[in-house]
């Protein structure tokens, strides 16, 4: 016998009350959700992932996807980032402000995550002409590793429909667009020695001061570039470089022989990754020794661009009365899963200014707006028939 339905507002209380910290397993969650849609007419797929207490989970409901690939598909990743200090309750319990739910993950982004279960659960045993397919990923907050892994092992043969709607919190603005994160490790080797006589080590921290004086010069000269593309990130219309760590040395009495300086920079669509890396090496070359550094990718997370002409797209643009083009400066999964040879929009209930925040919260009427308006959605491009 199949779960009883929850209401929406029961099914978000149940995701938040899963700790989906990235650093700690999303297995529970899957469970959960795989026992509640286990429903006639679902198909459910757990996909493996490198880190055995993790998944990614997959759910489709009507026909098989065609070669035209009509349909939807609907995405949302599970894990959250630390809660962190500085609540003013639970941060793992759905707590009701009277306008507002708080609680981690409500914006980003398991109020989108709620209502796609959920249009997921109500379709169970209907009669769809085309189509629905929930994807919902791990690791989303620690760069979309997840729904990275989900690409390079998805079968080529195995279709997925082409509109792809991406619930991140962008208070139901339809997003076409959003950058990458090319995340870079310089790292330094020195010689330990004590350091009442230096003159026997070598000092990694000195060099990877200098790297960073250099860094933060090429961080200048990127904010007075505007290359292609840039118009769609008003805020920030250029490729944003940040030093974002450096660690390195044991004690104060020994010269250390070690450093490492995290960098990360903002690629705007239709960048690739090496050309950047390149140009972070040239900068730093010109102030290093030749020797003792290396520079190393920890991790690409592309950028999204999807064509205005989408059909997902111009029709979010039909039922919200949105007029041109809309674009983040932070990563998605979009850019992942457009690997696929998907047209991802980024469009959900919330704002991205709540999250990541102590008393993350959404807002009732947000998450009411977004039931509505995915369910208009799934009508368009999943009940009626071509």
């Amino acid at each position: 016998m199949a779960t009883p339905l929850l209401s929406d507002e029961e099914l978000l209380a149940r995701l938040v009350a899963f700790d989906t910290t990235s650093s700690k397993s999303t297995r529970p969650a899957v469970d959960f959700l795989a026992n509640y849609l286990d429903r006639p007419g679902l198909r459910l797929d757990r996909r493996p992932y490198p880190q055995g207490d993790k998944e990614n989970f997959v759910v489709e409901v009507g026909p098989e996807v065609s070669p035209d690939r009509r349909g939807l598909v609907v995405s949302g990743h599970l894990d959250v980032v630390p809660p962190g200090d500085g609540w003013s309750c639970e941060p793992f319990a759905l707590t009701d402000q009277g306008d507002r739910w708080l609680g981690r993950g409500t914006a980003d982004m398991k109020g989108f995550v709620a209502l796609a279960v959920n249009a997921l659960a109500r379709r169970s045993g209907s009669s769809l002409a085309s189509p629905l397919v929930g994807v919902f990923t791990c690791d989303e907050e620690v760069g979309c590793l997840g729904a990275g892994h989900l690409a390079d092992t998805w079968p080529p043969g195995r279709l997925l429909p082409r509109e792809t709607l991406i619930g991140e919190p962008t208070l139901l603005e339809a997003l076409t667009a959003h950058k990458g994160h090319l995340r870079l490790k310089l790292q330094f080797e020195g010689v330990s020695a004590h350091s009442g006589y230096p003159h026997l080590g070598v000092n990694a921290i000195e060099p990877a001061a200098l790297a960073v004086a250099a860094l933060a010069s090429l961080r200048a000269e990127l904010a007075e570039e505007r290359p292609p593309g840039s118009e769609l990130f008003p805020d920030t219309p250029y490729v944003a470089l940040n030093v974002a760590t450096i660690s390195g040395g044991s004690a104060i009495n020994m010269v250390p022989d070690r450093c490492e300086v995290g960098i990360g920079l903002r690629l705007l669509p239709g960048m690739t990754a090496e050309p950047w890396v390149e140009r972070v090496r040239q900068a730093v070359s010109g102030v290093l020794p030749p020797r003792g550094w290396h520079l190393d990718v920890v991790g690409v997370t592309p950028p999204m661009w999807t064509p205005p002409e989408a059909p997902l797209f111009a029709t979010l643009c039909q039922e919200t009365g949105q007029r041109g083009l809309r674009a983040a400066s932070y990563a998605t999964d979009g850019g992942q899963l457009a690997r696929l040879g998907l047209d991802t929009v980024i469009c959900g209930p919330g704002t991205i200014e709540a999250a990541h925040k102590p008393d993350e919260y959404l807002e009732k009427a947000q998450f009411a707006a977004g039931r509505n308006l995915l369910d208009r959605l799934i009508s368009r491009f999943c009940e009626i028939a071509a």
